[in-house]
């Protein structure tokens, strides 16, 4: 049998250039072979030398100087390698069907951080560096996209889902990099002049007894159940055909939905005429500071009646931060550095004692699903903070006004 190995996933190394990573599928496969590489039978082809052949031991990478059928192995040497190709023999070629990667359905924007507090807690700040960071991911990341803006500032980021995105953040987060993210959106294409979104095939697999909320949930999101099946052991597993904005959020509300119980997965389903009606959104507002400075204690206690508080007292916050959720519907500019009044006259009775509830811990994910289009989330390797996009009020209110304006036209 001729020699044929089919690349699954890249790697990257500055000594040796991009890696491929396979499965060893007939034949054997040696360092210095010149095979022919082949994108699927009816697909271009080029000649290749394959440099250096290793395989696994444990988590270690051994070289070999040979590799059969069954062996996972990596290979370099061959430029422009991807996802796919099948590296066979010269005289006698033998193409595997080409693996197909799913398309981008989310796109986000990767923003310079410009806040007062940017560039204190790490060493990778600049549009540079973020760019050459995430030009280093596509060498590796296939189904990842990356697209300039007319702001030199700014980057659209486009992935798979929330936790494609989610992980290179958490990467670059560990890396050193501080930078700050939009709020995830669909992808849409124009097909045969039809404005289309991409849909995604979710099966959860959930108790029976949470079944009915992780229902209508998702039929607030435009989702269209396909098919439901008990297991007859009290757990029930639910298809639906959803289109991928419905899912934007979803991770965390259904993990509450099922107390973590719950089991999802989704993967691409196709591109289809954009379904009528918005998914279900936030319904609360946000407390902003309207000043810099350090939380105070009495502040945030007397704030706490109005919702429920992000930050602690000493953190450090500035003017269009966003330091907890409003228990209403609209957005409230409050002053959480506000110290207590002082007075040389002394209180007949004993003060006030200043309680506070633990504020909300927000993790990446969390943090991401939550903003609205007007707000970003300010990430850096120590901290993870919500902000809005524009942090003078008066300059918020002239945007809303604006696209008040442009809604109403």
């Amino acid at each position: 049998m001729p020699p044929t190995l089919q690349i699954s996933a890249l790697d990257y190394s500055t000594f040796v250039g991009r890696i491929g990573v396979g499965r060893v599928n007939s034949g054997t496969i040696k360092p210095m072979m010149d095979v022919l590489v082949m994108e699927g039978p009816d697909g271009r082809s080029y000649k290749g030398r394959i440099n250096q052949v290793q395989t696994f031991e444990g988590l270690e990478r051994i070289a070999s100087t040979e590799a059969g059928p069954g062996e996972i192995v990596l290979i370099n040497g061959i430029e422009g390698i991807g996802i796919g190709v099948t590296l066979t023999d010269v005289e006698n070629p033998l193409p595997l069907p080409m693996l197909q990667v799913d398309e981008p359905t989310l796109t986000m924007n990767f923003c310079v951080n410009n806040s007062p507090l940017a560039g204190r807690e790490v060493k990778f700040v600049t549009s540079r560096q973020i760019r050459d960071r995430l030009h280093k991911e596509l060498l590796t990341n296939m189904a990842l996209r990356v697209h300039d803006t007319g702001n030199g500032d700014v980057f659209d980021v486009s992935g798979r889902g929330e936790l494609h995105l989610g992980i290179l953040l958490e990467n670059m987060r560990r890396e050193g990099y501080e930078l700050a993210v939009g709020r995830p959106r669909v992808v849409k294409k124009t097909i045969n002049g039809v404005e289309c979104e991409p849909y995604e095939l979710l099966t959860v697999d959930v108790e029976e007894d949470t079944q009915g909320g992780v229902m209508e949930s998702l039929g607030q999101r435009k989702g269209d159940l396909t098919d439901m099946v008990p297991d007859g052991r009290g757990r029930v597993r639910i298809e639906y055909r959803i289109p991928a904005r419905g899912l934007i959020g979803f991770q965390g509300e259904f993990m509450n939905l099922t107390r973590g119980n719950g089991l999802m997965s989704h993967v691409f389903d196709e591109y289809a005429p954009v379904k009528d009606g918005s998914v279900a959104e936030r319904r609360n507002g946000v407390l902003i500071s309207q000043d810099d400075g350090a939380a105070v204690a009495y502040a945030l206690w007397k704030l706490q009646e109005r919702g429920r508080m992000f930050v602690n007292p000493g953190d450090k916050l500035y003017e269009g931060m966003i330091i907890g959720i409003h228990s209403r519907e609209n957005d409230l500019v409050v002053n959480p550095i506000k110290g207590k009044q002082l007075t040389n006259v002394r209180a007949s009775g004993t003060d006030e004692a200043v309680r506070l509830v633990p504020p909300v811990q927000l993790s990446l994910e969390a943090a991401v699903e939550f903003i609205e289009e007007d707000e970003l989330v300010e990430l850096t390797p120590k901290s993870i903070r919500l902000r809005k996009r524009y942090l003078d009020h008066n300059v918020r209110k002239r945007f809303e006004k604006v696209a008040a304006a442009v809604a109403d036209d």
